[in-house]
């Protein structure tokens, strides 16, 4: 379930996934040659010190047949990424303020180097995402974002994971919210233009439905804001992803604690331009070899994130 946030931290730069070392032959896993027969080999990146998932990245070598058929565009441009810094466990920077880690720039550094590209890694505004890899500024977004039909409209997904959503209350939970039934007369706070909105929405016109007081919905641009919203007592509660409500709750410092909203998981999604065949194509086989080959679930494993896990990529799956 993709309950979005959007970071206001250097919105639209550019980082530098990380920095290349040690040239190695493509059976070796540091460079791959190229599908042409040419002579120049592709330095492929190491991952950044601080992600918890590096070794596991590092070790991953081009496979022949995927970088062979990978778009030709990848071994001279590379993979242009974009995602939303800021909502961990997902998307972090690590200590220099720089550099994207978590799972998601964890995957997709893990699919380049299957397919034998360099990767960078862009932080945008949420919403800005999808028009990115629509004008090909990027190759393809990651960004825990949900699989959606209207989404589909856009761009096609090769789904990555299964997430639902959950509630983040403060600690002690005042206002006894255990589920969307508690949340009539009381004022949420969600992330505007996302599937925490589209949730709120729902639970508000059920609660119309049944005669009960409305939802009192707060929309912010980022998740963090959202969650200001609860601790500092403007909102009862916000809804986001549960591993991130998670995540937050393990904070001693924001004394809140969260719930999981059962029968809210869906899948998330990696975007591309419906066009791009041989780009989705290439995606799905990477990430079909990493999930056969057990990268996948150790990086999932490295960010605590076993429960998310699909047993296989597939192409639009969500309904």
């Amino acid at each position: 379930m993709n309950i979005r946030t959007i970071s206001a931290l250097a919105a639209g730069a550019l980082l530098a996934a990380t920095t290349a070392c040690g040239a190695q032959s493509l059976d070796s896993g540091g460079a791959a040659a190229p599908a042409d027969g040419g002579t120049a080999a592709v330095t492929l990146d190491q991952a950044p010190t601080e992600e918890k998932a590096a070794d596991v990245i590092n070790a991953i070598t081009p496979d022949k047949d995927l970088a062979a058929k990978a778009p030709a565009r990848l071994k001279t441009q590379g993979l242009k990424v974009v995602t939303s810094v800021g909502y961990p466990p997902m998307e972090v920077y690590a200590s220099d303020g720089k550099t994207a880690i978590g799972f998601d720039p964890a995957l997709a550094r893990a699919i380049a180097r299957k397919l034998g590209a360099k990767v960078t890694i862009s932080d945008e505004e949420f919403n800005s995402q999808i028009p990115g890899v629509l004008t090909g500024r990027y190759d393809f977004v990651i960004s825990s974002m949900s699989d959606t039909p209207e989404r589909q409209k856009q761009v096609t997904f090769v789904d990555y994971v299964q997430a639902g959503a959950g509630l983040l209350v403060k600690k002690g939970n005042p206002a006894k919210i255990n589920g969307p039934a508690d949340v009539c007369g009381k004022t949420v706070s969600v992330v505007d233009n996302g599937s925490s909105m589209e949730l709120a929405e729902q639970y508000d016109a059920d609660c119309k439905k049944d005669g009960k007081p409305a939802v009192d919905i707060l929309k912010f641009p980022g998740d963090q804001e959202a969650l200001i919203q609860v601790t500092g007592g403007r909102a009862q509660a916000t809804i986001t992803d549960y591993v991130v409500a998670a995540s937050k709750a393990a904070d001693p410092k924001l004394d809140v604690e969260a719930m999981a909203l059962e029968g809210t998981e869906s899948p998330w999604g990696i975007g591309m331009k419906p066009d791009d065949k041989e780009l989705v194509e290439s995606v799905k086989g990477a990430l079909d070899s990493l999930i056969a080959g057990g990268e996948y679930a150790n990086l999932l494993k490295a960010w605590n994130l076993d429960k998310l896990a699909v047993q296989s990529a597939v192409v639009n799956g969500g309904k």
